[in-house]
C-alpha cells in the first residue's frame, strides 16, 4: 500500500510538485526522477504516467510538471547501449 493511497504516486511526489508555487521545470525533472526511482518493481510506467497526466495535468495544463509527465510518456523507450569501443564491429 502506498503512503498516499495512489499507487501511481506512492510517495506523493507528483502531487506535492503541483502544490509548490513557482516550481521550475528543472525542479520538476528532479522530482520526476525521484518518482521514477520510487516505483515498485513491475509497475507499468507508461500507464502510470497516463493516469497522472489525466488526474493532475487536466487541472493544470500549463504547469511544468504536466510538461515533464507528457515528455515522459513520449520518451519511454527500451534502453540501448551507447557508443564505446565495444559497439564497433571487429575486423
Amino acid at each position: 500500500m502506498s503512503r498516499t493511497g495512489n499507487p501511481d504516486d506512492p510517495k506523493g511526489l507528483i502531487r506535492e510538485a503541483y502544490n509548490i508555487e513557482g516550481i521550475t521545470e528543472a525542479e520538476c525533472r528532479s522530482i520526476f526522477l525521484d518518482w521514477a526511482l520510487s516505483l515498485g518493481e513491475g509497475t507499468e510506467t507508461a500507464a502510470s504516467l497516463r493516469r497522472l497526466v489525466d488526474s493532475y495535468g487536466a487541472n493544470a495544463p500549463d504547469h511544468p510538471m504536466t510538461a515533464i509527465l507528457r515528455d515522459g510518456q513520449t520518451a519511454i523507450t527500451a534502453p540501448r547501449r551507447r557508443g564505446g569501443w565495444r559497439s564497433r564491429p571487429r575486423s
